[in-house]
């Protein structure tokens, strides 16, 4: 038996090229591909074997140009330099459809030497806009044999294995960007000072600005004339219009097109999607039936599983033997993981549709929409990736914002995306608006859909304002410009976007399960126990929940919370959910759990029919609306908080956050509960 041979190979390309589904599809992984710029912003790496070749994949993040411009170019740029000596090479995506573009990127990095396989993707989409290309003559004008893929199809995949089997990596040692020749005398000196054998990597690095301190010292020993042209800016615009000016020829031989072609889908669909007017009303729409669906397709398996998880419970309760052990599993720890996971179905069905709208192209028109709409906020079109992704979890939210070039806008849209309703928050707001909202509908939509719509609106409205006045407190050095490319409108993979939902949820439930498990066993353990209550007792067990531990502790933060209308239960939920915003759900269904006035009844309901001493309701509108808004500011989750720090590298912006977001929930909901009590 042959031994497996080990090889490393960098999967790169322009965003939106196909690559992270060329990753998936060869290392048959579950990246979350996005049919917009910006999805992969930090390295990947994937495992296949083939003929007994282990090799890795590294999906590197998308980029136009080997200079960066933002941290995300930033990650591919190094890495495709610094490790060079790691991977055996790059295996280099171009679009059909966008050849000019990214026939910049690969040129650069053939000049460098680097051995590359090409795959021309989305053959199938240039054919339908009537565009013909000669792969022939194209190969020979690259010099480099071209691979025809359709990754979604998974046709070429094969191929490419086949070729990194064989190691067709092609590494050309004619270059084909000319120095200019009022820098070519300086050039050389300048890549024999450095021991530099490759004459591109010398303008590169002059390029960069990375050697720009020792090029001062060099000027002057060597007595260069015009100094002031060695700017690292002008030496890279000098470099891209020489490039697409070859580019340029390259393409004139290797494309036709069909004449009188017929106006796409796309363009049709787009002078409505991107109106000024309607796509705006377009997006609203869309949304709406989104919320509409997350209570209308949810209802009947929330309602299984709430089922299921209350036979559990009782289960337990009759079959386990009395005692300590029967309470702790049947009131403490069943009725809180089941509190958390009946939620699943909301989360899964918005996370959905979140995918569907990325894979068919439509979120890179809300990028664009929203550019003109966000600019006045101090945030520019690529904001919208971070906010958007901040609906599923702000922490890929957060790292997304690579993406952004200005450092100014990437703050802004780090300290702002966790306004975003993201899918922790949406448990609490499912059982607060189920407890205050009736059943009724409006022009066929349900109250409920449009309170939650409402919810989601005020997180991103909240979001805008924070960075309006954030704005004029951060410096800028510049101003940027959005400049992107609307992709075609794409079929969704709707088998694959599935199972990436089946693996977000499962990684919800087992992440918050964890979290509720343990806050369960703690939450039971100090409601089950309380303070001695006869000279000769050290504690007394199963005492009435307002005679425990958790009652006490809780009733000691209650001159606090009361204010905003908040009894000690909310309180001690609160707490706990400063690990995680879901585990405010775990923690009241667990305490629900331990009152045995009517062990019958589902916890909802009895949240429904709790009162105050004095009689009233617990959660009345008043408290309710004062929940959701608190849940609706308040930076509750520790995970995102590290994130925040580890993106921003500075503790003053963290605790800044903290600070601001939490202080902003408590005065609001206090607000709205004293004038609508």
């Amino acid at each position: 038996m042959q031994d497996t041979q080990k090889k490393q190979v960098l999967l790169v390309g322009n965003p939106n090229v196909g690559k992270s589904t060329v990753f998936n599809t060869l290392c048959n992984k579950k990246q979350k591909t996005g049919n917009y710029a910006g999805v992969t912003v930090a390295s990947h790496s994937g495992n296949y074997t083939y003929k007994n070749e282990d090799v890795e994949v590294i999906d590197l993040p998308g980029s136009y140009s080997i200079y960066p411009s933002s941290e995300d170019e930033a990650i591919f740029s190094k890495f495709l330099i610094d490790e060079q000596k790691n991977y055996a090479g790059v295996i280099y995506i171009l679009e059909a459809l966008s050849l000019k573009r990214g026939l910049l990127l690969f040129q650069q990095i053939q000049d460098l030497g680097i051995p590359m396989i090409l795959v021309v993707n989305q053959i199938d989409q240039a054919e339908r806009r009537g565009i013909i290309i000669d792969i022939q003559k194209f190969s020979e004008a690259l010099n480099i044999k071209i691979i025809q893929t359709n990754a979604k199809e998974q046709i070429g995949i094969n191929e490419i294995k086949e070729a990194v089997l064989n190691n067709e990596f092609v590494k050309t040692d004619k270059v084909s960007f000319e120095t200019p020749t009022e820098h070519k005398d300086f050039l050389h000196k300048f890549a024999s000072h450095k021991g530099i054998k490759n004459e591109y990597k010398a303008w590169m690095s002059l390029s960069l600005g990375s050697d720009l301190g020792r090029i001062e010292s060099i000027v002057e020993q060597m007595n260069e004339p015009d100094s002031k042209s060695l700017v690292p800016k002008r030496l890279q615009v000098q470099e891209t219009v020489r490039r697409y000016q070859n580019v340029d020829k390259i393409l004139a031989d290797v494309i036709s097109k069909k004449p009188q072609f017929k106006e796409l889908l796309t363009e049709k669909l787009d002078k409505v999607l991107v109106h000024k007017f309607w796509g705006y009303v377009v997006f609203m729409f869309i949304l709406l039936i989104i919320f509409q669906s997350v209570f209308f397709l949810a209802e009947y398996p929330m309602n299984w599983i709430d089922d299921f998880f209350a036979w559990l419970s009782a289960f337990t309760t009759e079959h386990l033997p009395e005692g300590p052990v029967n309470s702790l599993i049947s009131n403490g720890i069943i009725p809180g993981l089941g509190g958390i996971i009946v939620f699943a179905p909301q989360i899964g069905i918005l996370l959905y549709f979140l995918y569907l709208l990325e894979d068919s192209g439509y979120m890179a028109r809300v990028i664009f929409l929203m550019d003109r709409f966000l600019r006045p906020f101090g945030l520019n079109g690529k904001s919208i990736v971070p906010l958007v992704s901040g609906t599923a979890c702000a922490i890929p939210a957060v790292i997304s914002t690579r993406n952004i070039e200005n450092v100014k806008e990437r703050l802004l849209t780090i300290l702002v995306t966790p306004f975003m309703t993201c899918s922790a928050r949406l448990p609490v707001y499912s059982i607060i608006i189920g407890l205050i909202i009736s059943d009724g509908t409006f022009l066929g939509i349900k109250y409920k859909a449009l309170v939650l719509m409402g919810m989601y609106l005020l997180g991103f409205l909240v979001a805008l304002f924070s960075a309006s006045i954030l704005k004029r407190f951060i410096k800028s050095k510049g101003k940027t410009y959005l400049v992107m490319d609307l992709p075609t409108y794409k079929k969704p993979l709707f088998g694959y976007d599935f199972k990436m939902v089946l693996g977000k949820v499962w990684d919800f439930i087992t992440g918050a399960g964890k979290i509720i498990f343990i806050v369960s066993i703690i939450i039971w353990f100090l409601s089950y126990f309380g303070p001695k209550q006869k000279p000769n007792e050290v504690v007394a067990t199963n005492v009435e929940l307002d005679h425990s531990y958790l009652a006490k502790m809780g009733k000691a933060i209650e001159p606090v919370i009361e204010p905003l209308g908040y009894d000690w239960k909310m309180g001690v939920g609160i707490i706990t959910s400063f690990v995680a915003r879901e585990v405010f759900v775990g923690t009241m269904s667990t305490l629900y759990s331990l009152d045995d006035d009517a062990p019958e009844m589902k916890v909802i309901d009895k949240m429904r029919h709790d009162v105050k001493p004095n009689g009233e309701k617990v959660f009345n509108f008043a408290t309710g609306i004062s929940v959701l808004l608190f849940y609706a500011f308040a930076m509750q989750c520790v995970s995102t908080l590290a994130v925040v720090y580890r993106e921003t590298k500075s503790w003053k912006w963290t605790g800044f956050q903290v600070v601001m977001m939490t202080g902003l929930a408590y005065f609001v909901s206090m607000l709205v509960y004293q004038i609508l009590k």
